[in-house]
């Protein structure tokens, strides 16, 4: 403001000589102050705060957020606005400067002119703004009005008037506010006078602050009314949004409530692929595998007492009707205990393994060369009956990432399968190939004999637990082979099949050794086979 006044120097009306006048800024500092804003009443104490849902946290935080925006957003403009119209109002006062100084150039000479007479033509040449209103000021005294109807009337306040006298200066043009009964006024006193004449004369220009501020104002009421509102409807969607994206941790919630050990069937309706949708997946999922877990355990626990209840009856009957005085009949009887348990031993050693191959780590797949693997395979299966005519039918070439172990395992079970049900002295064929299958590359491995073949009845059921075909009664057995090939087939991604006739059976093992990319291409030595199980 100051760096403005100064562009007016010069500016108070002087007949008949070259004083200079200055402008400076005469504001009480108990005046014009801008309205502080009130602390934040205190939210009360947090140890009684009841306790809020997510979905309600989110909202208050959403609409806290929002407000805090649109307060923030309307109280600097608010306040923008009112500096730029108090920075207007001085800017009509200054302007009221050039006005007396343009009238008071145009008068008849000093020698026609007094104060009086030149305030009088100022006050009737200058016309006041809607919110201005002015008065001409003789000795101390309320002397002149402009004519008309004005906003309000300076002259009339005794003690304003009383002021305006005091507070100015011959040489400075004078600017402040006041509060009187009319409300804040921005004013500015201009000296007048004129050479030759002692009076002191003063032009009062005045503006009603309280009625531009009103101006200002009233759109920021309805500002605040639709703000208001705008909350509201951003309280309401927010409140449904929230409801429909935590829909899934509430069924979550839910379902982990009803979950137990004898209730494992909860799934969580998923809909959509967002995050909290996938965190109802990833629960599905999780219930999936804890209810094949406390399956398996059950199946375990029933398998452990279904098949171990029979040697512990024999080994209990002979026990009881043993004479210990008969020394044949003590060594019969331990041999019989020392083949039970050995056969338990077995049992358990097969249930175990079929407990572990639902868990992780069951299979450590690692590179290996599947030419390698289909020779040793073949000679150990050799050894099983070697007075039968073993045959390797083809061998895989490349490599392969599988658990070789288990590979062998599962191989020579079917070998030995295939021992045991098919004609005695009938051949046995082997054989492997690695292809490319829709996943990535396949190994194929398979047992082939010229047994009778096995009944349609009995081919899906003889992979189950402690299943075995209707023509195997008087074969040793457990009846686990084929569970347990079939788990390190699933282990490894894949499936055992079996096609039978009566002309032989044909068991293959099918599994995933690696992605395209990842193996090392096989030598081209055949044309693919056909995949219509993997």
């Amino acid at each position: 403001m100051r760096a403005q006044m100064r562009r007016h120097r010069d500016v108070a009306v002087v007949i008949g000589a070259s004083q200079k006048c200055f402008a400076r800024d005469f504001i009480p500092r108990d005046n014009g102050r801008m309205p502080r804003r009130r602390p934040r009443r205190a939210m009360g104490d947090s140890s009684r705060r009841p306790v809020f849902s997510v979905r309600a946290r989110i909202v208050v935080a959403i609409v806290l957020a929002a407000g805090i925006g649109l307060a923030v957003a309307g109280v600097a403009t608010y306040f923008v606005q009112r500096q730029q119209a108090l920075a207007q109002v001085d800017s009509d006062l200054i302007r009221n400067l050039d006005q007396v100084k343009a009238i008071a150039a145009q008068a008849q000479p000093a020698a026609q002119q007094s104060v009086d007479v030149l305030l009088r033509s100022l006050i009737q040449q200058v016309v006041p703004a809607p919110s201005e209103s002015a008065l001409g000021i003789v000795a101390g005294q309320a002397a002149y009005v402009p004519g008309g109807e004005l906003p309000f009337r300076l002259d009339r306040d005794p003690g304003l008037v009383e002021r305006f006298a005091r507070e100015a200066d011959s040489n400075f043009v004078v600017m402040g506010t006041a509060a009187s009964d009319r409300g804040t006024l921005r004013y500015a006193i201009i000296p007048v006078t004129v050479k030759g004449d002692p009076t002191q004369g003063l032009y009062v220009a005045a503006y009603d602050l309280d009625t531009v501020l009103t101006a200002i104002a009233s759109p920021f009421r309805t500002y605040a009314i639709v703000a208001a509102c705008a909350l509201a409807l951003t309280g309401l969607v927010a409140w449904f949004v929230a409801g429909r994206l935590l829909r899934p941790v509430r069924h979550l919630r839910e379902a982990a409530d009803r979950l137990s050990a004898t209730e494992l069937g909860q799934r969580i309706p998923v809909r959509g692929g967002d995050d909290l949708s996938l965190l109802a997946a990833g629960f599905n999922r999780m219930s999936d595998r804890l209810e094949e877990s406390f399956a398996s355990q059950r199946q375990l626990l029933d398998d452990v007492g279904h098949e171990l209840k029979t040697p512990l009856t024999i080994v209990r009957g002979h026990l009881e009707l043993l004479d210990p005085t008969d020394p044949a009949e003590v060594r019969a009887v331990q041999q019989l205990a020392v083949d039970e348990l050995d056969r338990m031993d077995e049992l358990v050693a097969q249930i175990t393994l079929l407990a572990e191959s639902r868990g992780p780590g069951f299979v450590d797949p690692a590179p290996a060369d599947l030419a390698d693997l289909t020779r040793a395979v073949a000679a150990k299966a050799a050894a099983l009956a070697p007075d039968r005519p073993w045959t390797t039918e083809q061998v895989a070439e490349g490599i392969g990432a599988l658990d070789v172990r288990r590979i062998t395992q599962a191989w020579l079970q079917l070998a030995e399968n295939a021992v045991k049900y098919s004609t005695l002295g009938g051949a046995i064929r082997l054989g492997s190939e690695r292809i490319q299958g829709r996943a990535g590359i396949l190994f194929r491995a398979w047992v082939r004999d010229d047994g009778p073949g096995i009944p349609e009845a009995d081919r899906a059921r003889i992979f189950e637990r402690f299943q075995r075909g209707d023509g195997t009664r008087g074969t040793s057995g457990s009846g686990l082979g084929l569970a347990i090939v079939t788990a390190i087939a699933h282990a490894h991604g894949g499936a055992v099949d079996l096609t039978s006739s009566p002309d032989g059976s044909t068991f293959t093992l099918t599994v995933l050794c690696g992605r395209a990319e990842d193996i090392a291409p096989a030598p081209h030595r055949h044309e693919p086979l056909t995949e219509e199980t993997i």
